[in-house]
């Protein structure tokens, strides 16, 4: 078993991606969960997302941390109890953490599907894309969008944030790998950085 990819932002923030190719049986070995965790494991129906569970804990561990360092607020957005910042987010077979010493961070993985194409206007303005003429571009550059969104939308971590009114995201070149994202609630607004990459058919976010 082994970290697919580690990303250093800065000094105090890193990435680490997972790519599940294990079996539940080999993912269970040298991982302890909290009694609340572990029965959370057991009442997932999906092998896939037991899978996805477990290696998360095995990113954490890789990091040095264990399950029980991870605890979860009243929205379901974890924090690590040293109080340093943490997102998670797993994806059919791919899984990473975003951890920073001293900043918010959010992550999110997506697999590129066409099916983007069709809920791409509930979460941004679909006109600002009509110019891409290639298919595949447009897949992946919604995908890059709604990656972004939902990595703020995990920094925000509480209800009531629209992806369409409340979260928006500069528009970006390819080649940049990165752009930068407002969060604009209650007449309050907060700027983010926003970097991507792509690997396997799929799009990492995260934003800090």
């Amino acid at each position: 078993m082994a970290l697919y990819k580690t990303l250093t932002i800065s000094l105090s923030t890193k990435v680490f991606i997972w790519k599940i190719e294990e079996s539940l049986n080999e993912l269970r070995q040298g991982i302890i969960l909290t009694t609340n965790n572990s029965k959370r494991l057991n009442s997932m129906k999906s092998e896939l997302h037991q899978k996805g569970f477990l290696s998360i804990r095995h990113l954490l561990k890789e990091t040095g941390y264990a399950d029980a360092d991870v605890v979860y607020d009243e929205f379901g957005k974890p924090h690590l109890k040293d109080g340093k910042f943490i997102s998670i987010t797993h994806s059919f077979n791919f899984t990473a953490i975003i951890i920073s010493d001293d900043l918010p961070v959010g992550i999110d993985i997506e697999k590129q599907r066409e099916k983007i194409l069709k809920i791409a206007h509930k979460f941004t303005p679909f006109e600002e894309y009509k110019t891409i003429a290639n298919v595949d571009a447009l897949i992946s550059k919604l995908t890059i969008v709604w990656g972004a969104k939902e990595s703020l939308y995990k920094i925000y971590g509480k209800k009531k944030l629209r992806f369409l009114h409340h979260i928006y995201i500069e528009d970006f070149k390819f080649l940049d790998k990165k752009t930068t994202g407002a969060i604009r609630f209650n007449g309050e607004e907060a700027m983010y950085n926003i970097e991507f990459l792509e690997f396997e058919n799929f799009t990492c976010v995260y934003a800090y």
